[in-house]
């Protein structure tokens, strides 16, 4: 370092510390900054205080009100202690507070929570609450106001009453069934005329803070929906990923789920819900521990004379297609409830796939006590082997153009003006006629795995079975494989590197290579031009998937590498196992054949391009016809 570097970094230092000394407060302004931050302390104590003073008021003002209506028929249950009561079973754990008398809190055994601590909390008394509320020609009867007493109590029942100062009351009977199904009626006694002739249903509003209970939040997020039945329809959503505030559903509905991906909670009533229900989701931020905030506004139909009770049942559980189908047969309603819709398995082509064939395969293996890794990749292996003859007939039909290319480029090498395209393409499709080559073919792999991948798709995320199960270096199948975090959400990434998805994204890129080479080797004239800006499309098709991708499920992103390996090695094979030259012979003897059948037609798409052709021919004359 010579002298004059040394001076010039001595002068940098020089200002920059004079700089930093130039800008310090001086006495007088560090003393107001001081007594600016007492005063902003003593207003943030004066504020906090005086909202004490306001709930303390508000509380004040709601005991004078509740002693000032001492003539309210409910009077005596305005008041009193809560009692939790529990039922339980092997597979879930209900609390029910007798302030309100409804479910409180809800625990389902035997499945890890999100810190992989035993026995899953779906919901509690502070992210839950179901109210019932009845009109009456005087005053309103609010159930989450009340305080119940218990009886009949047992680990399956229990009987909560809230005595009216008339001699009536409200009661809640609670059963719960041998696993996961609730049944509970709504019955008022001794209060008919306190409502009006006409009064024939009562309000329920039910709202419930949807708890995180997976490691991959937006991925979960995904899959958490307000879901409902129609009565004698189909089931819908509300968009899981924008904010509706009372949507208005206009027909009659069976039930209503607050869905998270694996667990549900699901409300049903006897007579249904009556059309116009107003249903509310508003997604909520990642790291705040919650996934949507649900809100459900409805009426159903109610006795006022107490002679028939409002009946419910409540779905509290695993989404597990085939143990939902089993719990279902405990409805005492009679009539098909279609619960196992909670299991999205895609639109209805991709449902009939997985729930006639992907769910049956996926028990069977199960049942031989293979890990979820190896069940996986057998299944990849059996729909391999049932593509595999119309996979190697579109192989050999590409395979019979790559053959034909150099008889093809000579053929048409007088065509190259960009007006006789037409007539090429005419030559073409004439060729491989008569040579009995089909090109639509070799697009057929292609539309054979779509609808299967597709269906995978669905079936994959949904699949509770997964759920916290572990094979090779993947922790839990059900949601993403980091192999490096980070702090920082980056846009289009997160928080995090999944393996998984990195191998199908270089899979996919390795098999686009293999295919775009394999047509390549079959395109004549232009078409091997266009193949280049193709080639650029599918080359970034892994670099879209890996940023939609990133964030799902490994055992999904391990389905897709394993299928693309095998797809892989199939292509390799056949490629090896084809000889050209045999190829070509067969070929050349099936052109000799057509060639001495004077009568044979030309068929399919080269039919159809001479008379594109012919049209063209005639419309141009008719023009110049025109002109002259």
């Amino acid at each position: 370092m010579n002298k004059d570097t040394i001076i010039g970094f001595v002068l940098i230092a020089v200002v920059l510390i004079g700089f930093s000394w130039y800008n310090q407060p001086s006495a007088e302004e560090m003393e107001a900054a001081r007594k600016q931050d007492s005063i902003a302390a003593a207003i943030k104590d004066n504020a906090v205080k005086q909202q004490k003073l306001n709930e303390a008021t508000r509380k004040a003002q709601a005991e004078s009100a509740a002693k000032a209506d001492s003539s309210a028929l409910f009077f005596a249950a305005l008041s009193g202690t809560n009692q939790p009561v529990v039922l339980k079973n092997d597979k879930v754990e209900l609390t029910f507070d007798t302030k309100g008398g409804t479910i409180s809190k809800a625990i389902i055994k035997g499945f890890e929570d999100r810190d992989n601590k035993m026995d899953v909390t779906l919901f509690d008394q502070n992210t839950q609450q179901m109210n019932f509320m009845l009109a009456g020609k005087n005053e309103n009867i609010i159930t989450k106001d009340l305080f119940f007493t218990p009886s009949n109590v047992t680990d399956s029942t229990v009987t909560l009453t809230a005595a009216a100062s008339n001699g009536g009351s409200i009661v809640f009977n609670y059963c719960l069934g041998p696993n996961y199904m609730l049944h509970f009626t709504f019955q008022v006694n001794g209060l008919n005329g306190i409502f009006a002739p006409n009064y024939k249903e009562m309000d329920i509003e039910w709202t419930e803070m949807a708890r995180q209970q997976e490691k991959g939040f937006t991925f979960e997020n995904r899959y958490a929906t307000l879901t409902y039945k129609e009565k004698d329809g189909s089931t819908d959503y509300l968009s899981e990923t924008s904010e509706k505030i009372d949507e208005k559903v206009e027909t009659a509905l069976d039930w209503v789920a607050f869905k998270n991906q694996f667990f549900s909670a699901t409300l049903i009533a006897k007579n249904e819900f009556a059309a116009n229900s107003l249903m509310t989701s508003i997604p909520q931020e990642k790291g705040s521990g919650f996934l949507k905030q649900f809100n459900a506004k409805m009426k159903t139909a109610f006795d006022p004379s107490g002679m028939q009770p409002s009946e419910f049942e409540m779905y509290i559980g695993p989404n597990d297609f085939r143990l939902i189908k089993a719990v279902e047969e405990q409805t005492t309603f009679g009539k098909d409830l279609d619960l196992e819709q909670l299991v999205y398995l895609g639109w209805p082509l991709f449902r009939y796939i997985n729930r006639f064939f992907t769910i049956y395969v996926f028990d069977w293996l199960t049942s031989w006590g293979f890990s979820m890794g190896i069940v996986l990749i057998l299944i990849t292996l059996l729909l391999k082997a049932i593509t595999f003859p119309m996979v190697k007939k579109s192989y050999m039909s590409s395979a019979k153009m790559r053959v034909l290319k150099p008889k093809l480029d000579e053929a048409t090498k007088q065509y190259d003006k960009p007006e006789d395209q037409m007539k090429k393409q005419q030559a073409m499709m004439q060729m491989y006629s008569q040579y009995g080559v089909s090109p639509l073919s070799g697009c057929l792999p292609m539309l054979i795995q779509m609808p299967i991948w597709i269906a995978m798709f669905n079936f994959v995320p949904n699949a509770i079975q997964l759920r916290r199960q572990s094979f090779l270096w993947i922790d839990d199948l059900s949601t993403y494989d980091p192999i490096i975090e980070w702090q920082t959400n980056l846009w289009g990434i997160g928080d995090h590197l999944s393996l998984t998805c990195i191998l199908f994204c270089v899979a996919q890129i390795l098999y686009s290579y293999m295919t775009m080479r394999q047509q390549k080797d079959q395109m004549v004239g232009a078409q091997a031009e266009q193949m280049k800006m193709m080639q650029w499309m599918m080359y970034l098709m892994p670099l879209m998937f890996f940023f939609m991708f990133n964030d799902y499920s490994s055992g999904l992103n391990f389905y897709y590498f394993i299928s693309l390996f095998f797809s892989a090695a199939i292509m390799w094979t056949l490629r090896k196992t084809t000889n050209d030259e045999k190829l070509l012979a067969i070929l050349e003897a099936k052109y000799r054949e057509n060639k001495n059948n004077p009568n044979k037609k030309v068929s399919g798409l080269a039919a159809r391009l001479e008379a594109m052709q012919k049209q063209a021919e005639e419309l141009q004359k008719q023009r110049m016809n025109q002109k002259r």
